[in-house]
Protein backbone atom coordinates (compact mmCIF):
# COMPACT_ATOMS: atom_id res chain seq x y z
CA UNK A 1 0.00 0.00 0.00
CA UNK A 2 2.88 2.43 0.64
CA UNK A 3 4.03 2.03 -2.96
CA UNK A 4 0.49 2.62 -4.17
CA UNK A 5 0.23 5.74 -2.07
CA UNK A 6 3.50 6.95 -3.58
CA UNK A 7 1.80 6.84 -6.97
CA UNK A 8 -1.17 8.81 -5.71
CA UNK A 9 1.01 11.37 -3.96
CA UNK A 10 2.40 12.29 -7.38
CA UNK A 11 -1.06 12.49 -8.95
CA UNK A 12 -2.21 11.07 -12.29
CA UNK A 13 0.43 12.93 -14.28
CA UNK A 14 0.58 12.29 -18.00
CA UNK A 15 -0.62 9.16 -19.77
CA UNK A 16 2.96 8.02 -20.24
CA UNK A 17 3.75 8.33 -16.53
CA UNK A 18 0.65 6.28 -15.66
CA UNK A 19 1.76 3.58 -18.09
CA UNK A 20 5.24 3.59 -16.58
CA UNK A 21 3.64 3.00 -13.18
CA UNK A 22 1.66 0.01 -14.44
CA UNK A 23 2.73 -2.32 -11.63
CA UNK A 24 1.74 0.14 -8.91
CA UNK A 25 -1.60 0.84 -10.58
CA UNK A 26 -2.24 -2.86 -10.90
CA UNK A 27 -1.51 -3.46 -7.23
CA UNK A 28 -3.95 -0.66 -6.39
CA UNK A 29 -6.62 -2.44 -8.45
CA UNK A 30 -5.82 -5.77 -6.83
CA UNK A 31 -6.31 -4.19 -3.37
CA UNK A 32 -9.75 -2.79 -4.36
CA UNK A 33 -9.19 0.23 -2.14
CA UNK A 34 -11.86 2.89 -2.69
CA UNK A 35 -9.41 5.66 -1.87
CA UNK A 36 -7.94 5.23 -5.35
CA UNK A 37 -11.25 5.86 -7.14
CA UNK A 38 -11.06 8.93 -9.33
CA UNK A 39 -7.25 8.99 -9.47
CA UNK A 40 -7.21 6.70 -12.50
CA UNK A 41 -9.46 4.25 -14.36
CA UNK A 42 -8.92 0.60 -15.25
CA UNK A 43 -9.89 -0.57 -18.75
CA UNK A 44 -10.12 -4.27 -19.59
CA UNK A 45 -9.51 -5.18 -23.24
CA UNK A 46 -11.16 -8.62 -22.95
CA UNK A 47 -14.50 -7.13 -21.87
CA UNK A 48 -14.35 -3.66 -23.43
CA UNK A 49 -15.30 -1.94 -20.15
CA UNK A 50 -13.58 0.45 -17.78
CA UNK A 51 -13.92 0.43 -13.99
CA UNK A 52 -12.99 2.11 -10.77
CA UNK A 53 -9.88 0.65 -9.08
CA UNK A 54 -12.22 -0.58 -6.31
CA UNK A 55 -14.52 -2.54 -8.64
CA UNK A 56 -15.55 -5.79 -6.87
CA UNK A 57 -15.24 -7.84 -10.07
CA UNK A 58 -12.48 -10.43 -10.41
CA UNK A 59 -9.13 -8.72 -10.93
CA UNK A 60 -8.35 -8.92 -14.68
CA UNK A 61 -5.13 -10.40 -16.00
CA UNK A 62 -2.34 -7.84 -16.37
CA UNK A 63 -2.08 -8.39 -20.12
CA UNK A 64 -5.73 -7.35 -20.51
CA UNK A 65 -5.46 -4.12 -18.52
CA UNK A 66 -4.96 -0.51 -19.61
CA UNK A 67 -4.89 2.48 -17.26
CA UNK A 68 -6.28 5.92 -18.08
CA UNK A 69 -6.09 9.20 -16.15
CA UNK A 70 -9.74 10.10 -16.79
CA UNK A 71 -13.07 8.50 -17.65
CA UNK A 72 -13.11 10.60 -20.81
CA UNK A 73 -9.81 9.08 -21.93
CA UNK A 74 -11.15 5.55 -21.40
CA UNK A 75 -14.30 6.41 -23.34
CA UNK A 76 -12.23 7.97 -26.11
CA UNK A 77 -10.33 4.68 -26.40
CA UNK A 78 -13.62 2.85 -26.98
CA UNK A 79 -14.32 1.41 -23.52
CA UNK A 80 -17.78 1.36 -21.90
CA UNK A 81 -18.52 2.17 -18.26
CA UNK A 82 -18.87 -0.82 -15.95
CA UNK A 83 -22.49 -1.25 -14.87
CA UNK A 84 -21.42 -2.79 -11.58
CA UNK A 85 -19.03 -0.18 -10.10
CA UNK A 86 -20.31 2.79 -12.17
CA UNK A 87 -16.95 4.53 -12.62
CA UNK A 88 -18.60 7.64 -14.07
CA UNK A 89 -19.98 8.33 -10.57
CA UNK A 90 -16.62 7.98 -8.78
CA UNK A 91 -15.33 10.84 -6.62
CA UNK A 92 -13.49 13.48 -8.63
CA UNK A 93 -9.71 13.42 -8.68
CA UNK A 94 -8.30 15.39 -5.74
CA UNK A 95 -5.44 16.35 -8.06
CA UNK A 96 -7.64 18.65 -10.14
CA UNK A 97 -9.49 19.95 -7.10
CA UNK A 98 -6.26 21.05 -5.45
CA UNK A 99 -4.08 22.18 -8.32
CA UNK A 100 -3.93 25.89 -9.06
CA UNK A 101 -2.46 25.58 -12.57
CA UNK A 102 -4.32 25.92 -15.87
CA UNK A 103 -5.30 22.25 -16.10
CA UNK A 104 -6.74 22.23 -12.57
CA UNK A 105 -8.60 25.47 -13.25
CA UNK A 106 -9.94 24.08 -16.54
CA UNK A 107 -11.22 20.92 -14.86
CA UNK A 108 -13.09 22.93 -12.23
CA UNK A 109 -14.70 25.09 -14.92
CA UNK A 110 -15.67 22.05 -17.01
CA UNK A 111 -17.30 20.45 -13.97
CA UNK A 112 -19.22 23.70 -13.44
CA UNK A 113 -20.65 23.37 -16.97
CA UNK A 114 -18.75 26.17 -18.72
CA UNK A 115 -18.21 24.12 -21.90
CA UNK A 116 -21.93 23.32 -22.11
CA UNK A 117 -22.83 27.00 -21.74
CA UNK A 118 -20.04 28.77 -23.62
CA UNK A 119 -18.31 26.05 -25.62
CA UNK A 120 -14.57 25.45 -25.80
CA UNK A 121 -13.97 29.04 -27.00
CA UNK A 122 -15.62 30.31 -23.82
CA UNK A 123 -13.51 28.00 -21.64
CA UNK A 124 -10.29 29.02 -23.40
CA UNK A 125 -11.19 32.70 -23.09
CA UNK A 126 -11.82 32.35 -19.35
CA UNK A 127 -8.39 30.80 -18.92
CA UNK A 128 -6.53 33.16 -21.27
CA UNK A 129 -5.28 30.50 -23.70
CA UNK A 130 -5.98 29.58 -27.30
CA UNK A 131 -8.30 26.63 -27.90
CA UNK A 132 -5.49 24.66 -29.51
CA UNK A 133 -3.07 25.16 -26.64
CA UNK A 134 -5.73 24.33 -24.05
CA UNK A 135 -6.64 21.15 -25.94
CA UNK A 136 -2.98 20.17 -26.05
CA UNK A 137 -2.49 20.68 -22.29
CA UNK A 138 -5.61 18.75 -21.30
CA UNK A 139 -4.88 15.88 -23.69
CA UNK A 140 -1.32 15.59 -22.38
CA UNK A 141 -2.46 15.21 -18.78
CA UNK A 142 -5.92 13.64 -19.06
CA UNK A 143 -5.86 11.80 -22.37
CA UNK A 144 -8.81 13.82 -23.64
CA UNK A 145 -9.58 17.36 -24.71
CA UNK A 146 -12.23 19.70 -23.27
CA UNK A 147 -15.01 18.46 -25.57
CA UNK A 148 -14.43 14.83 -24.58
CA UNK A 149 -14.25 15.73 -20.90
CA UNK A 150 -17.51 17.68 -21.13
CA UNK A 151 -19.09 14.80 -23.08
CA UNK A 152 -18.24 12.37 -20.28
CA UNK A 153 -19.87 14.73 -17.78
CA UNK A 154 -22.99 15.04 -19.95
CA UNK A 155 -23.32 11.27 -20.03
CA UNK A 156 -23.16 11.12 -16.23
CA UNK A 157 -25.74 13.91 -15.93
CA UNK A 158 -28.04 12.17 -18.39
CA UNK A 159 -27.84 8.88 -16.50
CA UNK A 160 -28.81 10.61 -13.24
CA UNK A 161 -31.81 12.28 -14.89
CA UNK A 162 -32.91 9.04 -16.56
CA UNK A 163 -32.75 7.13 -13.28
CA UNK A 164 -34.16 9.72 -10.89
CA UNK A 165 -36.77 11.70 -12.84
CA UNK A 166 -39.76 11.08 -15.08
CA UNK A 167 -38.58 13.55 -17.72
CA UNK A 168 -38.90 12.40 -21.30
CA UNK A 169 -35.68 11.23 -22.93
CA UNK A 170 -35.70 14.11 -25.41
CA UNK A 171 -35.98 16.59 -22.52
CA UNK A 172 -33.13 14.84 -20.74
CA UNK A 173 -30.95 15.04 -23.86
CA UNK A 174 -31.09 18.83 -23.96
CA UNK A 175 -31.09 19.23 -20.17
CA UNK A 176 -27.81 17.28 -19.99
CA UNK A 177 -26.22 19.56 -22.57
CA UNK A 178 -26.39 17.45 -25.73
CA UNK A 179 -26.87 19.28 -29.01
CA UNK A 180 -29.33 16.75 -30.43
CA UNK A 181 -31.27 13.63 -29.48
CA UNK A 182 -29.16 11.62 -31.91
CA UNK A 183 -25.95 12.77 -30.21
CA UNK A 184 -27.50 11.86 -26.84
CA UNK A 185 -28.51 8.37 -28.01
CA UNK A 186 -25.12 7.67 -29.59
CA UNK A 187 -23.19 8.86 -26.53
CA UNK A 188 -25.25 6.83 -24.04
CA UNK A 189 -24.82 3.71 -26.16
CA UNK A 190 -21.07 4.25 -26.42
CA UNK A 191 -20.51 5.09 -22.74
CA UNK A 192 -22.90 2.65 -21.07
CA UNK A 193 -23.35 -0.01 -23.72
CA UNK A 194 -27.14 0.39 -23.62
CA UNK A 195 -29.75 2.64 -25.18
CA UNK A 196 -31.09 5.40 -22.90
CA UNK A 197 -34.39 3.59 -22.41
CA UNK A 198 -32.58 0.58 -20.90
CA UNK A 199 -31.18 2.76 -18.10
CA UNK A 200 -34.66 3.68 -16.90
CA UNK A 201 -35.65 1.00 -14.43
CA UNK A 202 -39.24 0.48 -13.21
CA UNK A 203 -39.90 2.27 -9.92
CA UNK A 204 -41.87 1.18 -6.93
CA UNK A 205 -43.78 3.48 -4.67
CA UNK A 206 -44.97 7.02 -5.31
CA UNK A 207 -43.87 8.97 -8.37
CA UNK A 208 -40.92 11.30 -7.80
CA UNK A 209 -41.68 14.87 -6.85
CA UNK A 210 -41.67 17.10 -9.95
CA UNK A 211 -38.40 19.00 -10.14
CA UNK A 212 -36.78 16.93 -7.36
CA UNK A 213 -33.65 14.92 -8.07
CA UNK A 214 -32.27 12.41 -5.56
CA UNK A 215 -28.67 11.32 -5.92
CA UNK A 216 -25.69 10.08 -3.98
CA UNK A 217 -22.49 12.12 -3.86
CA UNK A 218 -19.52 9.79 -3.49
CA UNK A 219 -16.46 10.64 -1.41
CA UNK A 220 -13.22 9.06 -0.29
CA UNK A 221 -13.42 7.82 3.30
CA UNK A 222 -13.01 8.78 6.00
CA UNK A 223 -15.37 11.75 6.21
CA UNK A 224 -15.79 13.50 9.55
CA UNK A 225 -19.36 14.59 8.86
CA UNK A 226 -20.00 16.03 12.31
CA UNK A 227 -17.37 18.74 11.90
CA UNK A 228 -18.79 19.72 8.51
CA UNK A 229 -22.37 20.01 9.77
CA UNK A 230 -21.31 21.84 12.95
CA UNK A 231 -19.20 24.34 11.02
CA UNK A 232 -21.97 25.12 8.51
CA UNK A 233 -24.66 25.28 11.21
CA UNK A 234 -22.72 27.82 13.27
CA UNK A 235 -22.35 30.12 10.25
CA UNK A 236 -25.68 29.53 8.46
CA UNK A 237 -27.26 32.75 7.17
CA UNK A 238 -30.98 32.87 8.06
CA UNK A 239 -33.04 33.01 4.89
CA UNK A 240 -30.27 31.40 2.80
CA UNK A 241 -29.36 28.30 4.82
CA UNK A 242 -30.78 26.12 7.55
CA UNK A 243 -29.29 23.15 9.39
CA UNK A 244 -30.67 20.47 11.68
CA UNK A 245 -28.85 17.65 13.44
CA UNK A 246 -27.98 15.77 10.25
CA UNK A 247 -29.01 17.80 7.20
CA UNK A 248 -27.81 21.03 5.64
CA UNK A 249 -30.17 22.96 3.35
CA UNK A 250 -29.57 26.04 1.28
CA UNK A 251 -30.70 28.03 -1.75
CA UNK A 252 -28.57 27.99 -4.88
CA UNK A 253 -28.14 30.55 -7.62
CA UNK A 254 -27.32 28.65 -10.82
CA UNK A 255 -26.60 29.59 -14.45
CA UNK A 256 -30.18 28.99 -15.66
CA UNK A 257 -32.18 29.76 -12.53
CA UNK A 258 -32.38 29.04 -8.82
CA UNK A 259 -32.80 25.92 -6.73
CA UNK A 260 -32.41 24.39 -3.31
CA UNK A 261 -30.40 21.47 -2.02
CA UNK A 262 -30.58 19.23 1.04
CA UNK A 263 -27.35 17.44 1.92
CA UNK A 264 -27.26 14.60 4.45
CA UNK A 265 -23.93 12.83 5.07
CA UNK A 266 -24.28 9.06 5.46
CA UNK A 267 -21.75 6.20 5.57
CA UNK A 268 -20.28 5.90 2.08
CA UNK A 269 -21.99 8.86 0.42
CA UNK A 270 -23.79 12.17 0.93
CA UNK A 271 -27.51 11.96 0.13
CA UNK A 272 -28.53 14.97 -1.94
CA UNK A 273 -32.01 16.19 -2.76
CA UNK A 274 -31.98 18.91 -5.42
CA UNK A 275 -34.95 20.99 -6.49
CA UNK A 276 -34.08 22.94 -9.63
CA UNK A 277 -36.06 25.44 -11.64
CA UNK A 278 -34.13 24.26 -14.73
CA UNK A 279 -32.67 20.74 -14.98
CA UNK A 280 -29.86 22.05 -17.18
CA UNK A 281 -28.35 23.22 -13.90
CA UNK A 282 -27.85 19.70 -12.52
CA UNK A 283 -24.13 19.47 -13.33
CA UNK A 284 -23.15 22.87 -11.90
CA UNK A 285 -25.37 22.25 -8.85
CA UNK A 286 -23.63 18.93 -8.15
CA UNK A 287 -20.20 20.48 -8.70
CA UNK A 288 -20.98 23.27 -6.24
CA UNK A 289 -22.30 20.87 -3.61
CA UNK A 290 -19.16 18.76 -3.94
CA UNK A 291 -17.01 21.86 -3.51
CA UNK A 292 -19.04 23.02 -0.50
CA UNK A 293 -18.42 19.76 1.38
CA UNK A 294 -14.89 19.21 -0.01
CA UNK A 295 -15.92 15.77 -1.24
CA UNK A 296 -13.11 15.34 -3.76
CA UNK A 297 -10.39 15.60 -1.12
CA UNK A 298 -7.99 12.75 -0.33
CA UNK A 299 -8.30 12.68 3.49
CA UNK A 300 -5.74 9.90 3.89
CA UNK A 301 -3.04 11.97 2.18
CA UNK A 302 -4.00 15.08 4.18
CA UNK A 303 -4.13 13.31 7.54
CA UNK A 304 -0.85 11.52 6.89
CA UNK A 305 0.99 14.86 6.63
CA UNK A 306 -0.75 16.47 9.62
CA UNK A 307 -0.27 13.40 11.84
CA UNK A 308 3.50 13.72 11.48
CA UNK A 309 3.27 16.71 13.84
CA UNK A 310 2.89 15.46 17.40
CA UNK A 311 0.72 18.47 18.22
CA UNK A 312 -1.92 17.40 15.66
CA UNK A 313 -1.49 13.63 15.83
CA UNK A 314 -4.14 13.16 18.55
CA UNK A 315 -6.65 15.32 16.65
CA UNK A 316 -6.11 13.29 13.49
CA UNK A 317 -6.50 10.01 15.35
CA UNK A 318 -9.66 11.17 17.13
CA UNK A 319 -11.30 12.85 14.11
CA UNK A 320 -9.98 11.39 10.85
CA UNK A 321 -11.24 12.89 7.60
CA UNK A 322 -11.88 16.49 8.68
CA UNK A 323 -12.66 18.55 5.55
CA UNK A 324 -12.49 22.24 4.70
CA UNK A 325 -16.06 23.57 4.35
CA UNK A 326 -16.01 25.68 1.21
CA UNK A 327 -18.80 27.50 -0.64
CA UNK A 328 -21.26 27.39 -3.52
CA UNK A 329 -20.76 31.09 -4.28
CA UNK A 330 -17.35 32.76 -3.98
CA UNK A 331 -18.80 36.27 -3.98
CA UNK A 332 -21.05 35.32 -1.07
CA UNK A 333 -18.01 33.93 0.75
CA UNK A 334 -16.06 37.14 0.18
CA UNK A 335 -18.92 39.21 1.64
CA UNK A 336 -19.05 36.82 4.61
CA UNK A 337 -15.33 37.34 5.18
CA UNK A 338 -15.62 41.13 5.08
CA UNK A 339 -18.60 41.19 7.44
CA UNK A 340 -16.87 38.76 9.79
CA UNK A 341 -13.84 40.99 10.34
CA UNK A 342 -13.41 41.60 14.06
CA UNK A 343 -16.95 40.60 15.07
CA UNK A 344 -18.37 37.34 16.40
CA UNK A 345 -19.82 34.63 14.17
CA UNK A 346 -23.26 35.21 15.72
CA UNK A 347 -23.12 38.94 15.02
CA UNK A 348 -21.95 38.31 11.44
CA UNK A 349 -24.91 36.00 10.79
CA UNK A 350 -27.32 38.69 11.95
CA UNK A 351 -25.74 41.34 9.73
CA UNK A 352 -25.65 39.04 6.69
CA UNK A 353 -29.29 38.04 7.11
CA UNK A 354 -30.30 41.69 6.61
CA UNK A 355 -28.86 41.59 3.10
CA UNK A 356 -31.21 38.76 2.11
CA UNK A 357 -34.84 39.30 1.05
CA UNK A 358 -37.19 38.04 3.77
CA UNK A 359 -39.71 35.33 2.95
CA UNK A 360 -40.94 31.89 3.85
CA UNK A 361 -38.71 30.15 1.30
CA UNK A 362 -34.93 30.03 1.28
CA UNK A 363 -33.44 32.57 -1.15
CA UNK A 364 -30.03 32.70 -2.81
CA UNK A 365 -27.53 35.23 -1.54
CA UNK A 366 -27.75 38.52 -3.48
CA UNK A 367 -25.68 38.96 -6.64
CA UNK A 368 -23.03 41.69 -6.87
CA UNK A 369 -25.49 43.80 -8.86
CA UNK A 370 -28.19 43.34 -6.22
CA UNK A 371 -25.78 44.28 -3.45
CA UNK A 372 -24.82 47.46 -5.30
CA UNK A 373 -28.52 48.39 -5.52
CA UNK A 374 -29.10 48.12 -1.75
CA UNK A 375 -29.61 51.37 0.17
CA UNK A 376 -27.10 52.35 2.85
CA UNK A 377 -29.48 51.47 5.69
CA UNK A 378 -29.68 47.84 4.54
CA UNK A 379 -26.09 47.14 5.52
CA UNK A 380 -26.33 47.78 9.28
CA UNK A 381 -22.55 48.02 9.64
CA UNK A 382 -19.82 50.66 9.82
CA UNK A 383 -19.59 52.80 6.70
CA UNK A 384 -16.05 51.70 5.90
CA UNK A 385 -17.09 48.05 5.83
CA UNK A 386 -20.13 48.86 3.70
CA UNK A 387 -17.85 50.66 1.24
CA UNK A 388 -15.55 47.63 1.11
CA UNK A 389 -18.47 45.35 0.22
CA UNK A 390 -19.57 47.76 -2.49
CA UNK A 391 -16.05 47.92 -3.88
CA UNK A 392 -15.95 44.12 -3.93
CA UNK A 393 -19.34 43.90 -5.66
CA UNK A 394 -18.30 46.47 -8.24
CA UNK A 395 -15.04 44.63 -9.01
CA UNK A 396 -16.81 41.28 -9.41
CA UNK A 397 -19.68 42.72 -11.45
CA UNK A 398 -17.28 44.47 -13.84
CA UNK A 399 -15.08 41.40 -14.29
CA UNK A 400 -12.03 43.07 -12.72
CA UNK A 401 -12.04 40.43 -9.97
CA UNK A 402 -12.55 36.74 -10.79
CA UNK A 403 -13.59 34.53 -7.87
CA UNK A 404 -15.05 31.64 -9.90
CA UNK A 405 -13.81 28.01 -9.59
CA UNK A 406 -11.40 28.52 -12.49
CA UNK A 407 -9.88 31.71 -11.09
CA UNK A 408 -6.14 32.10 -10.82
CA UNK A 409 -5.77 31.90 -7.03
CA UNK A 410 -2.67 34.08 -6.71
CA UNK A 411 -4.17 36.73 -8.97
CA UNK A 412 -7.48 36.64 -7.09
CA UNK A 413 -5.76 37.12 -3.73
CA UNK A 414 -3.64 39.95 -5.14
CA UNK A 415 -6.69 41.70 -6.58
CA UNK A 416 -8.64 41.24 -3.35
CA UNK A 417 -5.94 42.94 -1.30
CA UNK A 418 -6.02 45.92 -3.68
CA UNK A 419 -9.57 46.69 -2.54
CA UNK A 420 -9.93 49.11 0.39
CA UNK A 421 -10.51 47.38 3.70
CA UNK A 422 -9.32 43.92 2.63
CA UNK A 423 -6.14 42.65 4.23
CA UNK A 424 -4.30 39.34 4.32
CA UNK A 425 -6.74 37.67 6.76
CA UNK A 426 -9.78 38.36 4.58
CA UNK A 427 -8.01 37.45 1.33
CA UNK A 428 -6.66 34.19 2.78
CA UNK A 429 -10.10 33.26 4.17
CA UNK A 430 -11.66 33.81 0.74
CA UNK A 431 -8.87 31.83 -0.91
CA UNK A 432 -9.51 28.91 1.44
CA UNK A 433 -13.30 28.77 1.48
CA UNK A 434 -14.23 30.62 -1.71
CA UNK A 435 -11.58 29.58 -4.23
CA UNK A 436 -10.57 26.26 -2.67
CA UNK A 437 -6.92 26.83 -1.73
CA UNK A 438 -5.88 23.83 0.42
CA UNK A 439 -2.85 25.64 1.82
CA UNK A 440 -4.18 28.91 3.29
CA UNK A 441 -3.41 29.79 6.89
CA UNK A 442 -4.57 32.54 9.28
CA UNK A 443 -1.91 32.88 12.00
CA UNK A 444 -3.41 36.13 13.33
CA UNK A 445 -6.91 34.69 13.79
CA UNK A 446 -7.88 34.59 17.48
CA UNK A 447 -9.63 31.21 17.17
CA UNK A 448 -6.59 29.71 15.46
CA UNK A 449 -4.29 31.09 18.13
CA UNK A 450 -6.52 29.72 20.93
CA UNK A 451 -6.52 26.30 19.26
CA UNK A 452 -2.76 26.41 18.87
CA UNK A 453 -2.29 27.27 22.54
CA UNK A 454 -4.61 24.42 23.56
CA UNK A 455 -2.37 22.01 21.63
CA UNK A 456 0.86 23.37 23.08
CA UNK A 457 1.81 25.24 19.92
CA UNK A 458 3.10 28.82 19.88
CA UNK A 459 0.27 31.34 19.74
CA UNK A 460 2.47 34.20 18.59
CA UNK A 461 1.42 34.76 14.94
CA UNK A 462 4.95 34.79 13.50
CA UNK A 463 6.06 31.71 15.44
CA UNK A 464 2.80 29.90 14.64
CA UNK A 465 3.12 30.73 10.94
CA UNK A 466 6.67 29.39 10.93
CA UNK A 467 5.54 26.18 12.65
CA UNK A 468 2.67 25.77 10.17
CA UNK A 469 5.13 25.48 7.28
CA UNK A 470 5.49 21.77 8.15
CA UNK A 471 1.78 21.25 7.39
CA UNK A 472 2.09 22.33 3.75
CA UNK A 473 0.42 21.77 1.34
CA UNK A 474 -2.55 21.17 3.69
CA UNK A 475 -2.47 24.15 6.02
CA UNK A 476 -6.17 24.90 5.42
CA UNK A 477 -7.02 21.50 6.93
CA UNK A 478 -4.76 22.15 9.92
CA UNK A 479 -6.50 25.49 10.38
CA UNK A 480 -9.91 23.80 10.63
CA UNK A 481 -8.53 21.46 13.28
CA UNK A 482 -7.12 24.38 15.27
CA UNK A 483 -10.49 26.13 15.11
CA UNK A 484 -12.11 23.01 16.52
CA UNK A 485 -9.65 23.05 19.41
CA UNK A 486 -10.18 26.75 20.10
Amino acid sequence: MSENRELLARGPGTIDSVELDFERCYRAVDSRDGRFDGWFYTAVTSTGIYCRPSCPAVTPKPENVRFYPSAAAAQRAGFRACKRCRPDAAPGSPEWDVRADVVGRAMRLISDGVVDRAGVPGLASRLGYTERHLHRMLTAELGAGPLALARAQRAQTARILIETTDLGLAEIAFAAGFGSVRQFNDTIREVFGSPPSALRKPRRGPAPEPGAIHLRLAYRPPLHAESLVEFLALRAIPGVEEVDATTYRRALRLPHGCGTVELTPTPGYVAALLRLSDVRDLSPAVARCRRLLDLDADPVAVDAVLAEDEALAASVAKEPGVRVPRSVDSFEMAVRAIVGQQISVVAARKVLSRLVPSGEQLSPFPTPEEVLALPDEAFKMPGARRDTIRALASAVASGELDLDPGADREEAVHNLTKLPGIGSWTASYVAMRGIGDPDSFLPTDLGVRRGAKALGLPDDPKALDAHAARWAPWRSYALIRLWRQG
